[in-house]
């Protein structure tokens, strides 16, 4: 599952009394998932937050938490920088006074406890009891009461602690933090790689739980579901887990949309099914760049052998990124998962027009040209900055990008002494640009299917040794191809994991007979 990177808003930790006496450090906080479109009124979608965090740690298996950090130009960031520097000046102003003020120094010392305990494992019960013999309160307030509490020492053991408890990453930032000797800007540093420590321990305990959460978020999905089913009128023609020989857990407190039975679901899998029969159409002929392999490599054809479960499954998912959103008869089984196949099938659109873009720049450019890195990342700078105005208006985006890159190739060709295109070839290439804001131009077409293929070739052999073969004119786009292919994989590999017992009840009324269809369905 995938990557991605979750960045999820931080709060302070220590809401206790005398916030005052305490900077802002980082502690995770829940971020709110968006839910499927909205469907007819009487559906309702009510998903509390601790299944919306289990469904997208269960989904992801790269999921980690990050610290959001405001801008330092933004007015968030300009405040927050405020307010720290005028607590830390107040910290210092109080360890300068004749005689000390520690009234602040012990509230951050309670706070710097309250961190390393939490960075503790349950095993670790002799640190734990090191470190509130080492920072207990009462004592350390009984010493600043009588003005011998050393800062400095203290400030010692703590980054001896944190040496200790960090993980490797961190080492670095921790022996830096040795080499300060003013005692505020040491314990500034300090709360500042105790927030990052504290985002490490989170991060592992979500990997540590990751398998678990992954399994809850499956039995509570499909228990969920089945409830809906059951509620659901002519209950009696749902399909049944218990039917299935499989034990339903308690349902939490979480509801999916659910448009009556499983008509539309059915549907979406007959349709998947048909299409593994039918071939594609091929492109219609074009000259220079546009002939390149016109018939698409992922061309369907006729069979008397039934498709597989698999195949039927794989073909459905990827129905799910050509879906007309007029089209209300979305598969429900897969409502909760609408948003992100949009997000994905906005994805895939943009790497068919960047890869178009980049193999028509390839004919003109010639291979010497073509085979520097840096040249080809420029095109793809260019082409992505105009992504977001092709979606509007692809035909004036397509004119910025053929001039942008007509002009780009003229000054490589220039700089490594090649002969310059002459005015035929830079209409040519102008005009071969401008074409690909047609949906129907030819190599928008054979690329659009070869990412398709791609896709299906990730669900049934796994994105890694799908990247080792690609389809011609898809090597420039291999690291932004690989993301994509993990989202899509994760997606549907954990909905397949979900809604296999029903998948596998409408496959065997599609593709008798079944043979050991269940195992085969579930290890898609």
């Amino acid at each position: 599952m995938p990557d991605v990177e979750e960045k999820v808003p931080l709060k302070d930790p220590g809401d206790a009394e005398c916030r005052s006496c305490k900077p802002e450090t980082s502690a995770p906080t829940r971020e709110d998932r968006s839910g499927p479109e909205a469907h007819p009124a009487c559906l309702k979608d009510t998903v509390d937050n601790v299944s919306k965090l289990s469904n997208k740690i269960g989904m992801n298996h790269d999921f980690h938490m990050e610290e959001k950090v405001s801008p330092p130009s933004s007015l968030t960031g300009k405040v927050k920088e405020t307010m720290h520097n005028a607590f830390w000046d107040h910290l210092k102003e109080q360890l300068s006074a004749t005689p000390p003020d520690f009234s602040c120094a012990l509230e951050l010392l309670k706070e710097i406890k309250e961190i390393l305990l939490s960075l503790l494992l349950p095993r670790q019960s002799r640190l734990q009891s090191e470190i509130e013999e080492a920072l207990d309160t009462e004592l350390l307030r009984r010493k600043a009461e009588h003005g011998a509490l050393n800062v400095p020492l203290l400030s010692k053991y703590i980054l001896d602690m944190m040496t200790l408890l960090c993980a490797p990453v961190r080492d670095e930032a921790v022996q830096k933090l040795e080499n300060i000797t003013d005692p505020v800007l040491l314990l500034r540093g300090i709360f500042q790689v105790l927030g990052l420590m504290k985002m490490d321990m989170v991060n592992y305990t979500i990997q540590s739980l990751q398998p678990h959460l992954q399994e809850h978020s499956i039995q509570h999905e499909r228990a969920t579901f089945q409830e809906l089913l059951n509620k659901q009128p002519n209950g009696e023609k749902n399909l049944s887990l218990e039917a299935l020989g499989m034990r339903t857990p308690r349902v939490l407190a979480r509801s999916l949309p659910v448009l009556g039975l499983l008509d539309h679901t059915t549907k979406w899998l007959t349709q998947a099914a048909a299409d593994l029969t039918t071939p594609l159409p091929t492109c219609p002929d074009a000259s220079d760049s546009a002939t390149v392999a016109c018939s698409s490599p992922n061309k369907a054809v006729g069979s008397p052998e039934p498709p597989s479960p698999t195949m039927v499954l794989s073909q459905g998912f990827l129905n799910l990124l050509l879906w007309d959103p007029a089209n209300e008869e979305f598969p429900e089984t897969l409502l909760m998962d609408r948003t992100r196949l949009r997000e994905l099938e906005s994805q895939l659109h943009r790497l068919t027009v960047l890869a178009s873009v980049l193999l028509v720049a390839s004919s003109f450019s010639g291979s010497v040209l073509f085979g520097s890195p840096r040249f080809v990342d420029k095109l793809k700078r260019i082409t992505k900055n105009l992504m977001a105005e092709f979606d509007s208006r692809p035909e004036e985006a397509m004119r910025t990008v053929s001039e942008q890159v007509s002009q780009e190739i003229h000054q490589s060709l220039k700089k490594m002494g090649l002969a310059a295109l002459s005015g035929d070839n830079t209409a040519s290439l102008l005009g071969q640009l401008q074409n690909i804001a047609k949906k129907e131009n030819c190599v928008r077409s054979v690329i659009d299917q070869r990412i398709h293929l791609f896709l299906k070739c990730c669900l049934v052999l796994g994105v890694q040794r799908s990247l080792l073969d690609l389809p011609g004119g898809l090597t420039v786009i291999e690291a932004e191809l690989a993301e994509l292919g993990q989202k899509f994989v994760s997606l549907t590999h954990h909905n397949q994991k979900v809604f296999g017992p029903y998948y596998t009840e409408i496959l065997k009324t599609l593709i008798p007979p079944a043979q050991a269809l269940e195992a085969e369905v579930e290890s898609l």
